[in-house]
């Protein structure tokens, strides 16, 4: 245990105490473990997260969980968080694939040196954002996300987890609990 660890330990300090994270989410179907899972991490190690989607109504998961977006992508501004971060699921390709504003917003974190995150589906979300070229990443494999993960100039990596400096990406629902680790890693400076 590093002094750093002690000095948590003891002061009772959480390691992200003051981040804050922003989910964004397909206004319908994005996959529910994908958001609670790294949601979940994050909160435990201490960072505020908030959820955006296209606008601010109730956004619908896969398998039936509902979130309350605190704001709608448009409005989100990078330079109001530590990390940004793309949930997967079935409507991705439909949702965020074609999402200017989530572009941008991804953009302008890379840009600021924030965490980037992406899971699934949204591993070709950051692709076609345009953050990922010469980046070493990982998505849920289909023949359409291996070819936008191309087109975006990524290196593609077949593992669960990938993390290139403050990128992190994930390829599906059983890697989301280490993705939300590998997103408490960097956030609190380690890799």
């Amino acid at each position: 245990m590093g002094f750093e660890d002690r000095v948590v330990r003891r002061s009772g300090m959480k390691p992200l105490a003051g981040k804050k994270v922003l989910f964004v989410v397909c206004q319908k179907d994005f996959r529910d473990e994908e958001l609670t899972h790294p949601r979940e991490e994050v909160t435990a190690a201490g960072a505020e997260t908030f959820v955006a989607a296209r606008d601010n109504s109730p956004a619908k998961g896969m398998y039936g969980l509902t979130v309350q977006p605190d704001l709608p992508v448009r409005d989100a501004r990078a330079a109001d968080y530590d990390a940004v971060v793309a949930v997967g699921g079935r409507a991705t390709p439909d949702w965020l694939w074609t999402d200017g504003d989530l572009h941008r917003l991804l953009r302008e974190a890379k840009a600021g040196g924030k965490v980037v995150g992406g899971i699934c589906l949204s591993g070709a979300t950051l692709a076609i954002a345009g953050v990922l070229p010469g980046v070493r990443a990982t998505c849920f494999t289909t023949e359409a996300s291996r070819k936008e993960m191309e087109k975006g100039g990524a290196v593609f990596v077949d593992q669960p987890v990938v993390v290139s400096g403050t990128i992190v990406t994930a390829n599906g629902p059983p890697a989301a609990r280490e993705f939300g680790k590998a997103l408490v890693g960097v956030l609190s400076g380690g890799k």
